[in-house]
């Protein structure tokens, strides 16, 4: 078993374990010095997609699952990691049991760009299911997003 840091829609324990079902939740923390971004945006969901940056003054939630050899091959083909799109690096998450290193996804493009509206949606929705605080949910709510015209 190895940790994985989420932090986008993997956020989603009912997500996580419909894609990798043999990597339980383990618990939540933060990752202190990243912040929550988006780049990429001709790579699909009809705008920028979910990534993370560091940044000293910011913190994103993250939910750590004990992954499985297969389940993370099952996840790096659903993140586009088997073809470069998003990359893999370690990160320190604070958890109230203490620090731990997990591995999580970097987009591979440039920082930019507005998510859709859905995209937006279902990463606030991905959270709430993580059971992240309400005043992180409500800014993920508030972000800039463009509409698809659904």
């Amino acid at each position: 078993m190895t940790l994985y840091a989420a932090y986008g829609t993997n956020l989603d324990p009912a997500r996580m374990s419909a894609r990798c079902p043999h990597s339980p939740l383990r618990t939540t923390g933060w990752l202190t010095g990243w912040r929550l971004t988006f780049g990429g945006e001709e790579h699909g969901w009809d705008g920028a997609l979910s990534t993370i940056v560091q940044d000293p003054l910011e913190q994103v939630f993250v939910a750590i699952y004990d992954v499985t050899k297969d389940d993370v091959q099952l996840l790096d083909g659903w993140e586009s990691a088997d073809s470069g799109l998003y990359r893999k690096t370690k990160v320190r998450v604070s958890t109230l049991a203490g620090e731990v290193v997990a591995w999580t996804y970097v987009l591979d493009a440039y920082e930019g760009g507005l998510p859709s509206a859905l995209h937006l949606g279902v990463l606030a929705d991905a959270a709430e299911a993580a059971d992240a605080p309400a005043d992180y949910v409500a800014a993920l709510r508030r972000r800039p997003c463009r509409s698809t015209g659904l």
